[in-house]
C-alpha cells in the first residue's frame, strides 16, 4: 500500500494527565522554575522545547517522578501505549553537599526562605562558591531518552515533561535538590546542625556578660519622676532570632473557616501570606541584630 493512502489513526485522548497551571505564556510561577526553563532555552533547544508546551498544557504528561539524578515520565502520544521518558543528572556527592550546605548555613536568611517553601536567590551564589551547580550548566550536564520513535532530541514528550518539571518545582523547591542528591529533611537537618554550631561559637567568641543580681525593685509612686530615664545599656544584647518550623501552625490549629471567598476557604488563602511574613519577619530581625 503507498504512503498517499495510508488512512491515519486518531490520537489518543490523555485521561488522568497532570495539566500545567498556564494556560498561555510561559509556564512556570516562581524566580527558580523560571530560571530552570531559560536555562534549558539557553541550550539552543528553544524551538524545539516549544513543542511540548501544547502536550504539557493538554494533560499528556501522565505522571513524573523525581528522584536523586533521574526525573522519570509517562506522556500520551500517538499510540495507545504511552512514551516512557528519562532525564539524568549527576547528583552531588556527599561531600560536595557538605560544602555547600556549610556555606548555605552561613547565611542565616536561607534557612527562614527555605522553611517557608521558598528559594533563596541566593542560592547559586552559594553553589558558585564551592565550584558547583545548582541547574544543569549545558547540554551535556543532562542526559536525556524518550521510546518514541522520534530522532530529535528534546522530542515534545520531553519537552512537555521539562515543562510539568518547572511546575513541580513551583510547588515544592526541595525538589530541585532531591534531583540532585539530598532529600528536604536531610538538608534541613543538617543546615539546623550546622547553624547551631555557628551561634555557638559567635556566643564563646563574644564577651562573656556579667551576671548581676535582681535588684529590689522600688514601688512605683517612688520613681515616677525618672521612670522614663533610660538606665541599663542593651548593646551587648544578642539576639538570635529563628524562623517558626510551621509558618501557619495558628492557621493549621483554628482548621477551615465557616466562610467561604469565590469558592475557596479563607484559611488556605492566607497561608501564603503566613509563610511570606515569617520570611520577612525573620530577615528584618536578622537585619536588626547585626
Amino acid at each position: 500500500m503507498s504512503w498517499w493512502n495510508y488512512e491515519r489513526r486518531p490520537r489518543p485522548k490523555p485521561v488522568g494527565g497532570i495539566k500545567a497551571k498556564s494556560k498561555r505564556g510561559e509556564i512556570g510561577e516562581t524566580w527558580w522554575s523560571k530560571r530552570f526553563i531559560s536555562i534549558l532555552e539557553s541550550f539552543d533547544i528553544g524551538a524545539r522545547l516549544s513543542r511540548g508546551r501544547s502536550y504539557a498544557r493538554g494533560g499528556n504528561v501522565l505522571k513524573i517522578d523525581i528522584q536523586s539524578g533521574l526525573v522519570t515520565s509517562k506522556v500520551q502520544g500517538s499510540y495507545a501505549a504511552p512514551y516512557k521518558i528519562r532525564i539524568e543528572i549527576d547528583p552531588l556527592s556527599e561531600s560536595e553537599w557538605s560544602r555547600v550546605e556549610k556555606e548555605m548555613a552561613s547565611q542565616a536568611l536561607f534557612m527562614a526562605k527555605l522553611l517557608a517553601g521558598e528559594m533563596p536567590r541566593e542560592i547559586e551564589e552559594a553553589f558558585t562558591a564551592c565550584r558547583l551547580a545548582l541547574f544543569p550548566s549545558s547540554k551535556k550536564d543532562m542526559k536525556t531518552d524518550c521510546s518514541c520513535p522520534d530522532w530529535s532530541n528534546p522530542c515534545k514528550h520531553i519537552a512537555a515533561t521539562y515543562y510539568i518539571l518547572a511546575e513541580q518545582f513551583d510547588e515544592d523547591p526541595f525538589l530541585i535538590f532531591a534531583w540532585r542528591g539530598r532529600a528536604k529533611d536531610q538538608i534541613i537537618e543538617n543546615l539546623r546542625t550546622l547553624r547551631g554550631a555557628i551561634d555557638e561559637s559567635e556566643e564563646e567568641a563574644g564577651e562573656a556578660k556579667e551576671i548581676i543580681p535582681l535588684e529590689e525593685v522600688a514601688p512605683l509612686e517612688e520613681c515616677l519622676s525618672d521612670f522614663w530615664k533610660m538606665r541599663d545599656d542593651f548593646t551587648g544584647l544578642r539576639i538570635h532570632p529563628q524562623a517558626a518550623l510551621i509558618p501557619d501552625a495558628l492557621l493549621r490549629q483554628l482548621g477551615p473557616a465557616p466562610v467561604e471567598i469565590a469558592g475557596k476557604n479563607p484559611t488556605d488563602l492566607l497561608v501564603p501570606a503566613y509563610q511570606r511574613m515569617t520570611v520577612e519577619a525573620a530577615a528584618r530581625a536578622i537585619d536588626e541584630s547585626i
